[in-house]
């Protein structure tokens, strides 16, 4: 069977964590980076467009093209050379899971171009040992709202329904926070309460985001392992968290390691919680782009040009 020589790949964006579910839950949203491969003649080429585009490096360190290289050498087969188009929608170091994308998107063009076809799952495995953890990589390349349990090539991909009044909201302020800086104010240990306090509120937001139960959704969004150390990092976290419980929101979640704040609510109030997030860190003068998103359910295509 021939196969084209141009493909496009459009990656979600994922949220991780989701509060209680710190490094072990990540959820595909319906924001996407896409990316262009096509074979050349010549030495592999970068183009990149969109909001942060002069922050991608144009050389072979670029993370996409690593990813992709990652492949061949795990397979010991010589790369091909490309030309590589980069569309991002996906702000760069926001906790949106913008790095998952290019780690996606750089394994499923390497697969496609290679005469050595590897499975989703040695995919996947090659993708959390690039990211370092599987939260965000997973939902990025399967879609849904994800639970990965495991370790060591290991793993069981959980799929989470979520009731679909269940309204996602990101509010995306207008600076970075990069992952090592959240990771960095983390604690080296925790007590066992806090440790039994965030199990029992990850089963609680399992259940929660299945039935849509409006108490238990309230409570599961509390955290000890990592929001009360990060917060600290997202001018206004406090103010905006009021405000998106006095909208009737039902909690407020920092997006993977930050700066975005991610808000849960119902369908009716969702509009008032979108509101609310904006207008309360303009008063604290952070231009953010507030807006609601859906569960992405298909996780990463390609497509022959």
């Amino acid at each position: 069977m021939s196969q084209s020589n141009s493909i496009v790949i459009q990656v979600p964006a994922t949220t991780a964590n989701l509060g209680s579910g710190f490094d072990c839950i990540g959820m595909a949203l319906t924001l996407y980076n896409q990316f262009e491969f096509s074979l050349s003649n010549d030495k592999t080429t970068f183009t990149v467009v969109g909001d942060g585009a002069d922050k991608i490096s144009l050389s072979d360190d670029n993370l996409l093209y690593q990813s992709f290289l990652h492949f061949y050498q795990h397979l010991g087969l010589t790369p091909p050379s490309m030309d590589i188009k980069i569309s991002i929608n996906v702000p760069l170091a926001r906790g949106l899971g913008s790095s998952a994308t290019a780690i996606i998107a750089g394994l499923l063009a390497a697969n496609y171009f290679s005469p050595q076809k590897l499975p989703s799952p040695e995919l996947i495995n090659l993708a959390i040992a690039i990211e370092g953890h599987p939260d965000n990589v997973v939902p990025a390349f399967l879609g849904n709202c994800m639970l990965s349990v495991g370790e060591d090539n290991k793993w069981h991909f959980v799929p989470i329904n979520c009731h679909q009044d269940i309204k996602i909201i990101v509010a995306i302020p207008d600076f970075e926070l990069s992952t090592e800086a959240a990771r960095s104010v983390l604690p080296k240990e925790l007590s066992y309460h806090e440790a039994i306090f965030n199990i029992a509120h990850l089963g609680l937001l399992i259940k929660g985001l299945e039935t849509g139960n409006e108490d238990w959704l309230k409570e599961a969004l509390k955290d000890k392992l990592h929001q009360p150390y990060r917060k600290s990092l997202i001018t206004g976290y406090d103010q905006v968290y009021q405000a998106v419980i006095k909208a009737n929101g039902y909690g407020m979640v920092i997006s993977g390691a930050g700066p975005t704040l991610l808000a849960l609510s119902s369908s009716i109030y969702a509009n008032d919680v979108i509101i609310a997030m904006k207008k309360t860190w303009e008063n604290l003068g952070i231009k953010a782009d507030v807006k609601s998103l859906d569960l992405d359910i298909q996780g990463a295509i390609l497509k022959e040009k």
